[in-house]
């Protein structure tokens, strides 16, 4: 059930479908709210309105009027009372004479800084005078112009009835004037104002929250205690008006209600989608397409973009159009505009956003371009980006500047650091302390420096064991030779003397016999050494030919039969059914198998198989000598190539020690290798040589 519901929550059509709810219920939502805000001057507020008298749009109207009722009753009165100077107030003359002031002070080439405000006031009000006598002319035309525009408004509203009085001053519009106001009593709608007490009907007025907006053009008036200020509202007036506040007030109502519904699934929507979004139903990682390839930042200008089109179109085709151009325009765009946010929302799950900027890998390749000057250049590069650098840093983070010269300072401590640890270590190393490891983390300058002085170091002490060793070989090789040669040697003494003293013919030649055989391994070993030291030397001459190596290896084993039917061996030759050939000196390529046969011969376990295993196959070709040996091999296969060593430690056999020595040198000197490997009794000689090409020139080298 679980798989059914993750398979069915996170499939591409359950995504869609989302999709669209989403994009479809912000577009509605938006067109609702577009057109609410049109039709009740951008506020919210009809929708919670219970009655039109208690609205907005009664209060600002009645405000209005009141207003213009006010300023006729108490200022203008009449043409006749404004020309004669009767509606300007002397506070209206002195606030032009000082902005006329500020204008002298400002502008004026008399106006002196160094007198006192009344000379200067004198100065200006013989420069200012005609300016000055004509103010009053002005104030006079200019309320004029407010008188005319004033009665135009109050006749535009019909079935409006208004009564003023202040003073003996009437200015009203009722039928029956001498009845006073009380005409408006009979009215569906009135406000009296009468010797400061407030009337109104109906009664639910004063409960409109903005009924102080109502009250604000007579009491910033201050009218006299006599005064009254009455509006009354006939049928004809309210009628209209109430039939626009109900059909509007149920408009918003609506709207209002099914733009709660849009939004909650909207928000259902596109809250499942930043759940969903780059995921699938056979794993739980974050997958990315085509549209997530959008830089983050560039991703992020173009949803800006989208809403500066969106106000564009708005402002160019007019927001006041039908709702269907409304709806479709932000359709259109809310589409690419949703795509872009999930993308955005992709890479926030995948921990990516700001990775995935285009400034973020922008600045990435700077550091990496400046870290790969600075870790592969030269010290001379690294001290020039650092003097250029830092100041550059230092002016664009100006603002923090302690922390900048802070981190400056810890940095430049911590390489001061670093090289005292290198200097340090030299020092102990100079000392004499050899396996002293300098310990500095990390890939800079300082750092590879630390790991030269320590490779240097490894290598003293890698000089340091050789030397050793090759002291020991020297003692070993000595002693070796010494033991080889003093042995035939002492017994060729000892029989000459024998030999001198001896009348017995028979005896004689038998130490005569011995004496030969004495000689004869004596002249072995040293022609032994001396073609091992012509072999490691390299002068022996090597003549590169084509050598049929299996005809060869079989022809060396006719050779030995005898001496391996004495041993009892059995040897066990593998190899291909074809010819295989390799370039080598055939002479010295038998050379080197024979050491090793004889090698064999000598060192074998008697009555076991000796295998010979020859296989061809990429650059090189392998020729294998295992056997077993009939002693046991507690020595290493690197020492046991080293000249006059043997596998029996009592070097009680008749080898020289040098065999395996020769035939190393001899078949590297064809460009061969030879190695040898022990594990437990098992003996192995490895060869590899290179085969025979066509059109391999031959020769010698």
């Amino acid at each position: 059930m679980a798989t059914r519901w993750k398979n069915f929550s996170l499939s591409l059509t359950t995504k869609i479908i989302a999709f669209i709810i989403a994009v479809v219920c912000f577009s509605g939502a938006l067109t609702m709210f577009i057109n609410v805000m049109i039709t009740n001057d951008g506020s919210f507020k009809i929708a919670f309105e219970k009655d039109y008298y208690l609205g907005q749009g009664f209060i600002n109207e009645s405000a209005q009027i009141m207003r213009d009722i006010v300023d006729v009753t108490t200022r203008y009165q009449s043409e006749e009372h404004i020309l004669s100077g009767g509606s300007i107030q002397e506070t209206d003359v002195t606030e032009r004479e000082n902005r006329l002031f500020d204008e002298f002070q400002s502008e004026s080439r008399r106006y002196n800084p160094n007198l006192t405000r009344a000379e200067n006031y004198t100065i200006f009000e013989q420069e200012y005078k005609e300016r000055i006598a004509s103010i009053k002319e002005q104030l006079i035309k200019e309320d004029l112009t407010d008188y005319r525009r004033t009665l135009q408004r109050l006749g535009e509203n019909q079935g409006v009835y208004y009564y003023g009085r202040s003073g003996d001053f009437v200015f009203s519009n009722l039928p029956d004037q001498s009845a006073g106001y009380s005409y408006l009593q009979s009215l569906p709608a009135y406000i009296v104002f009468d010797n400061g007490n407030q009337t109104v009907s109906p009664a639910r007025i004063k409960e409109n929250p903005r009924y102080q907006n109502l009250q604000s053009p007579i009491l910033s008036e201050n009218l006299g205690i006599q005064d009254v200020v009455c509006l009354g509202f006939s049928q004809e007036f309210l009628e209209p008006r109430i039939a626009q506040w109900e059909e509007v007030q149920s408009l918003a109502a609506a709207s209002l209600y099914q733009m709660v519904g849009l939004l909650a699934a909207l928000g259902a929507a596109f809250i499942y989608l930043l759940w969903a979004i780059g995921r699938k139903p056979e794993d739980d990682e974050i997958h990315l397409n085509t549209i997530d390839g959008i830089y983050t930042d560039i991703n992020l200008f173009l949803c800006f973009m989208l809403i500066g089109l969106w106000f564009g179109i708005m402002a160019v085709l007019g927001i006041y159009g039908p709702q269907q151009f409304v709806f479709l325009v932000s359709l259109v765009i809310t589409i690419p505009g949703l795509l872009l946010m999930l993308a955005l929302a992709k890479h926030l799950k995948n921990r990516s956003l700001i990775k995935h900027s285009l400034i973020y890998a922008l600045f990435r390749q700077l550091f990496v371009f400046i870290s790969d000057v600075y870790n592969n250049g030269s010290t001379a590069v690294k001290v020039v980006l650092l003097v250029i650098g830092y100041p550059i840093i230092v002016g664009l983070t100006m603002f923090i500047f302690p922390i900048t010269l802070g981190i400056a300072a810890w940095l430049a401590l911590k390489k001061v650091k670093e090289l005292n640890t290198i200097k340090e270590g030299v020092q102990r190393v100079k000392a004499g302390d050899l396996h002293h490891t300098i310990d500095l983390p990390g890939n800079g300058e300082l750092a590879r420096l630390a790991a030269d002085i320590n490779s240097i170091t490894d290598g003293l002490n890698q000089a340091v064991a050789n030397e050793v060793k090759s002291e020991r070989l020297k003692s070993e090789l000595i002693s070796n030779v010494s033991h080889d040669i003093r042995t035939p040697l002492t017994s060729i003494i000892t029989y000459v003397d024998l030999l001198k003293q001896e009348t017995d013919q028979v005896k004689a030649a038998e130490y005569i016999e011995i004496i030969e055989q004495k000689s004869q391994r004596l002249k072995l070993l040293t022609d032994d050494l001396f073609e091992a030291t012509k072999a490691s030397s390299g002068n022996i001459p090597v003549n590169f030919e084509k050598v049929d190596i299996v005809a060869l290896i079989n022809q060396g084993l006719g050779e030995l039969d005898d001496k391996l039917r004495e041993r009892r061996l059995e040897f066990k030759f593998s190899h291909p059914d074809e010819k295989m050939y390799v370039r080598a000196d055939g002479r010295l390529l038998w050379r080197a198998i024979e050491n090793l046969l004889l090698n064999v011969l000598k060192y074998a376990l008697e009555g076991s198989r000796v295998y010979i295993d020859l296989v061809a196959g990429g650059p090189r070709t392998t020729l294998t000598i295992k056997n077993i040996s009939a002693y046991e091999l507690n020595i290493s296969a690197d020492e046991l190539m080293e000249r006059f060593q043997r596998g029996d430690e009592s070097r009680s056999t008749q080898g020289s020690g040098l065999g395996l020595s020769i035939a190393k040198s001899l078949v590297e000197i064809q460009q061969g290798s030879l190695n040898i490997e022990i594990d437990g009794d098992l003996f192995k000689a490895v060869i590899q040589l290179n085969p025979e090409s066509e059109g391999q020139p031959s020769g010698e080298q």
